[in-house]
């Protein structure tokens, strides 16, 4: 992704790991708020992807739409979907059950890259049970909760 997407065009990024993600999944917010981000990473940015629409049209138009994937930015490197938690997983503080457990089963990226898959599923679904609208780069911010993961 690395090449589709222009990391040069964020100089407000520089220097920081920046985590971009659904504010409106319930999944999503929690698992940032949980993973005790500042304490591993320092200098993190936390964007929700809904408040920045053109993050929404960039990363899709890279190929990897937001709305199929969280994403972390760190050290000039592009990590989206199961790489993303992958990555979270290794960097975790360790401190408390929720950081413990999210490590142990996600440090290995095999296991992150099996399951991911059913993480999107669950979000899916969640978002369409709460009536919440789905990320799209077509209409900058929301589109109809219809689409698929």
């Amino acid at each position: 992704m690395n090449s589709n997407f222009d990391l040069g065009a964020h100089p407000e990024w520089e220097g920081k790991s920046v985590v971009i993600y659904d504010g409106e999944c319930p999944f999503c917010s929690n698992y940032v708020k949980f993973q005790r981000l500042r304490e591993t990473l320092g200098n993190v940015l936390l964007l929700d992807a809904r408040a920045v629409p053109g993050l929404v049209r960039e990363f899709e138009a890279a190929g990897k739409p937001l709305d199929d994937g969280m994403a972390l930015i760190m050290g000039g490197r592009i990590y989206y979907g199961a790489d993303c938690v992958n990555r979270l997983a290794l960097l975790s503080s360790r401190r408390g059950w929720f950081n413990k457990l999210n490590a142990l089963i996600f440090s290995s990226p095999t296991v992150a890259n099996v399951l991911y898959p059913f993480m999107k599923f669950g979000r899916a679904i969640v978002l369409r049970v709460l009536g919440r609208k789905k990320l799209t780069a077509a209409e900058g911010v929301s589109a109809d909760s219809n689409h698929t993961a």
